[in-house]
């Protein structure tokens, strides 16, 4: 009996000084952005996300980020505007917003954490991004802020939008082409 005991406080305090903390957490749109960056043979081009969706699932052990169970990430398509109605249409068409009306994101393995300290992480990553209607296995390496129960997830994605059988939109008559290649720039607030 004396010996349950014995382990019976043992454990309380190992689990008591390793304050593992589970939380969720949603997009906070208002303090998220997302720019998709593009070229054509005329001059680059930009369209910013005004619409945007998503949950985390992670673990802070011992004030430290330890783990990420769950991530998602939505982009309404037609809340992307660059500022030319146009140049919106076009991409639009060419994203067949009428069939697909997000751009999807979905963590399928953190391959590795690593610490930058002050509450600095790097997350190596592979998931499932969804463009068009075609899903496509990518990488991802995120920088990640901690504050409290807050996360911060920054960084950049290179995607070659004929991989998702995305033809880069064209204007006045074919004599303004786009470039096959994007690059998704964001800073997402899960909160």
């Amino acid at each position: 009996m004396k010996t349950l005991k014995n382990l019976a406080i043992i454990f309380l305090a190992v689990f008591i000084t390793q304050q593992i903390n589970a939380q969720t957490a949603k997009v906070n749109s208002a303090s998220s952005n997302m720019t998709v960056f593009g070229t054509s043979n005329i001059h680059d081009w930009d369209m910013k996300a005004e619409k945007m969706s998503g949950d985390a699932t992670f673990t802070i052990e011992d004030d430290k980020l330890s783990a990420i169970d769950k991530l998602t990430y939505s982009v309404e398509v037609e809340s992307l505007k660059s500022g030319k109605s146009g140049m919106d249409k076009n991409a639009y068409n060419a994203l067949d917003t009428k069939k697909h009306k997000t751009i999807n994101y979905k963590l399928t393995k953190v391959n590795k954490i690593i610490d930058k300290g002050s509450n600095n992480y790097t997350l190596e990553t592979t998931g499932n991004l969804s463009i068009a209607g075609q899903t496509k296995q990518v990488p991802i390496t995120f920088n990640v802020k901690v504050n409290g129960n807050k996360l911060t997830f920054a960084g950049k994605v290179k995607i070659n939008m004929t991989h998702y059988n995305v033809e880069p939109p064209k204007a006045l008559m074919g004599t303004v082409k786009t470039g096959e290649d994007i690059t998704l720039d964001f800073e997402v607030l899960y909160n």
